[in-house]
């Protein structure tokens, strides 16, 4: 591989970044509004900029690929965007990645030859490996590696193929890669909690074990990097919990065991979030703030959404009651959470064993997937909340689950026993029972429901009826 004083493609304020983006610019202008990790759908690409270009693999004359990393800003109106490309560069390309194509440049130092996505490609993400196996820098980007960790060579990747606003290599089924697609300035909670957990003895949550990254291109003192992709230990053999409990009810069987001990999984990764990590409290104009923030939410959302209009006065009841909290003093604990959790957030490691003797023993779980909600900026998913939002977002999980399998009654039974359970694991590990505070949990579920009716809305209609049940019953007067 060529270090970093041989790299053949200049760096953007060069003429060489320039022609280079001259070159394939109109190819990614076609290719990445396709994309389903691209955040600006719906809306004109105006245009690319070219942040950071390194050549990690030569693109030479004869058959070995070239591969290219590319950081570059996409320009949609006032919105700015940057993102992340691995391209491969052939003369030829293999029946077996056709459909990774992008396209072949007319012009330039790339002219006439394949320019694709090097993910499904295992001859290049190959080298992504082999550069976390040796931590160091090239060009633009820096490969560093936990303290004590080994990486074997030679492990086969291949690339997952359920992808959402990330991309995924496993590695010979024993490490993962996560490589982020949209990127956002400053440390991704995804590789900060973990390592945190990690450090602090926690083993509810995948260890990192290498990671890359670049500096940020508009840096300053608290985002002067951008994380790019972390490899982590790949739990071969796990179902996620929103499987295991669709199973569940298709079975008839029950999940209570389950859940409890999801339950003191969740404790067990705030307890050591909260050692690891600064903590602080909601009071006075602060936790009035956090009221008139969802009240806002669900003002937008009731414009967008009119069958929230009926509801409106119940839902904003539930707000009102977190700024009475605060004139009276109360104080909220808050501290570095989850931040997006629900059953597909979380694996259970025994879980083939437990599946095949149709067991509910609650098994061993791990919470995965730090990174919070992408839509939202770095900055403010690093901010402190209180670990009932957590809770509240696994609660409503239990009840989408339900709707999937069953109907009527027994349905609301199995979501309000798994819920019940959920809460009484959590309180066992850590004294403490959510329902205790029962106000803010409340506002927290009610906060979570109304984006999921803005989001259902949105993009699945047929879901809408979940999260308006849970509106209805959130709407009525608690007492």
């Amino acid at each position: 591989m060529p270090d970093s004083s041989t790299s053949r493609i200049a760096l953007p304020d060069t003429a060489g970044g320039a022609a280079l983006l001259h070159s394939i610019g109109p190819m990614l202008t076609s290719w990445l509004p396709r994309q389903r990790w691209f955040a600006g759908k719906g809306r004109p690409l105006d245009g690319l900029t070219l942040a950071a270009a390194t050549e990690l693999l030569p693109v030479a004359g004869g058959p070995a690929p070239g591969l290219l990393h590319l950081l570059v800003t996409a320009h949609q109106g006032r919105t700015t965007d940057c993102y992340q490309l691995l391209l491969g560069v052939r003369h030829v390309l293999p029946p077996v990645l056709a459909p990774a194509l992008i396209g072949r440049p007319e012009e330039g130092a790339l002219r006439g030859m394949c320019v694709y996505d090097a993910v499904p490609d295992p001859r290049l993400t190959s080298v992504l490996l082999e550069r976390l196996r040796a931590p160091g820098r090239l060009g633009a980007l820096g490969f560093r590696r936990e303290p004590g960790t080994a990486i074997p060579s030679g492990l086969v990747p291949r690339p997952l193929r359920s992808e959402q606003s990330n991309s995924s290599v496993v590695y010979g089924d024993t490490f993962i890669l996560k490589l982020f697609r949209r990127l956002s300035p400053g440390l991704n909670p995804d590789l900060e909690l973990p390592l945190a957990l990690a450090r602090a003895g926690c083993r509810q949550a995948p260890a990192p074990v290498a990671w890359f990254e670049a500096e940020n291109p508009v840096r300053t003192d608290t985002d002067a990097t951008l994380t790019l992709g972390i490899l982590q230990p790949y739990l071969a053999g796990t179902s996620d919990g929103w499987q295991l409990a669709l199973r569940a009810l298709a079975a008839g069987r029950e999940f209570h065991r389950s859940a409890f001990e999801l339950g003191r999984a969740t404790a067990a990764v705030h307890t050591a979030l909260a050692a690891a990590l600064p903590t602080s409290v909601l009071a006075g104009a602060e936790l009035t703030a956090v009221a008139e923030e969802m009240t806002e939410r669900l003002e937008r959302a009731v414009e967008a959404v009119p069958a929230l209009r009926p509801y409106r006065p119940g839902l904003r009841e539930a707000f009102r009651a977190v700024a009475t909290l605060a004139r009276t003093g109360h104080q909220c604990p808050v501290q570095r959470i989850h931040g997006d959790l629900h059953l597909g957030q979380v694996l259970r490691t025994d879980a083939v064993g437990v599946d095949a003797h149709d067991k509910d023993d609650g098994g061993s779980w791990a919470l995965i997937d730090f990174e919070g909600e992408p839509a939202v900026p770095i900055a403010e998913r690093r901010r402190p909340q209180p670990v009932l939002r957590d809770v509240a977002g696994m609660l409503r999980s239990f009840d989408y689950a339900a709707c999937q399998r069953g109907s009527g009654d027994r349905r609301h039974r199995w979501a309000a026993a798994n819920r019940a359970a959920y809460c009484a694991g959590y309180a066992s590990a850590t004294g403490a029972d959510p329902h205790a505070q029962a106000a803010l949990l409340r506002v927290y579920e009610t906060d979570k429901a109304v984006y999921e009716v803005l989001y259902e809305a949105r993009h699945r209609p047929n879901w809408l009826p979940i999260p308006m049940a849970a509106i209805r019953r959130l709407a009525q007067d608690p007492k």
